[in-house]
């Protein structure tokens, strides 16, 4: 009898997100069961009841997905579920919480591939603002900007210290070395743009951050990319669908929410069936995410 593939989903909060369910479902898994609740406490002895009951061959076809909002508990219980594992009973996991490690890998890809096509340069060097830097996506944007060579700022509306801490919690967990910046009004956030090279912006959906007077103050700007599909744009200029296309009144060019979203499917869409393809235990992050992402946009052309 054929083993049916399972996939345990764990998540810190009171439900998985149905997003991911129907990535998980579209890669492949047979059965796809949730687990509400699960922390830094919980996530090992969990991890270790789903791997010895199938025995190491059923391994093959098991598979952990860890979700959830926080992008550094999750790295965390990335690592606990890793530690956690008895060889040769061994499972894959997999960690995308609210899906920002491969939204911000596929936001990262877009516009290096942008960098290079419009400007003949990369991320080295360069001065990125993430507006909405203290936000999932946000932070691991910024962390994977910073691992490929650029002065980041994470931008939040809130105080110094709290900025700080962000920088602080993203830069140990993932390898990044970002500054906390904080923007509480237009007067702010122009002074920052006017020494800003690529902007990042990946606030909640619906919300302007960056608007026509305030984006015409970067006048180094290079590249501006928004995550946001729910109009207004995040960013004046910036349609969901620009892949590559000049932003009015600079030379800058815009990436939308649309062309880093196709980008992100196919990412997340990949990690969850490598991980069900696997003849041996996987574990899946923001390395593996940026990797693939590089990927998909050479891909693309």
């Amino acid at each position: 009898m054929t083993r049916p593939y399972i996939l345990h989903m764990f998540t810190p909060g009171k439900q998985p997100s149905p997003f991911d369910v129907n990535m998980a479902a579209d890669a492949g898994y047979d059965m796809i069961v949730p687990y509400c609740d699960v922390g830094r406490d919980n996530v090992g002895a969990l991890t270790q009841d789903a791997i010895f009951s199938r025995g190491p061959k059923g391994a093959a076809h098991t598979g952990i997905f860890i979700g959830g909002q926080d992008v550094v508990l999750a790295a965390d219980m990335l690592e606990l579920a890793r530690h956690a594992m008895v060889p040769p009973f061994e499972v894959s996991v997999f960690a995308d919480p609210s899906g920002a490690y491969t939204t911000a890998a596929a936001l990262v890809a877009a516009v290096e591939r942008q960098l290079r096509r419009a400007h003949q340069t990369d991320f080295e060097g360069r001065r990125v603002l993430v507006v909405g830097g203290s936000g999932s996506v946000g932070r691991i944007a910024g962390a994977l900007a910073s691992q490929l060579g650029a002065q980041v700022w994470l931008s939040t509306r809130s105080d110094a210290q709290h900025a700080a801490k962000v920088a602080e919690d993203t830069n140990r967990h993932f390898d990044a070395q970002t500054e906390g910046v904080v923007i509480r009004n237009g007067k702010d956030l122009q002074k920052m743009l006017a020494d800003t090279d690529v902007v990042f912006a990946t606030a909640r959906a619906g919300v302007q951050v960056v608007s026509e007077t305030e984006r015409t103050a970067a006048r180094k700007l290079l590249v501006a990319a928004d995550v946001n599909a729910v109009p207004p744009a995040g960013i004046a200029g910036v349609e969901v669908m620009d892949d590559g296309k000049r932003v009015a009144g600079s030379d800058a060019v815009g990436v939308g929410a649309l062309a880093i979203g196709n980008v992100k499917y196919q990412v997340q869409h990949r990690l969850f069936k490598q991980m069900r393809d696997a003849a041996r235990p996987v574990y899946l992050g923001t390395v593996e995410a940026m990797a693939l992402a590089r990927e998909v946009v050479a891909e693309q052309g």
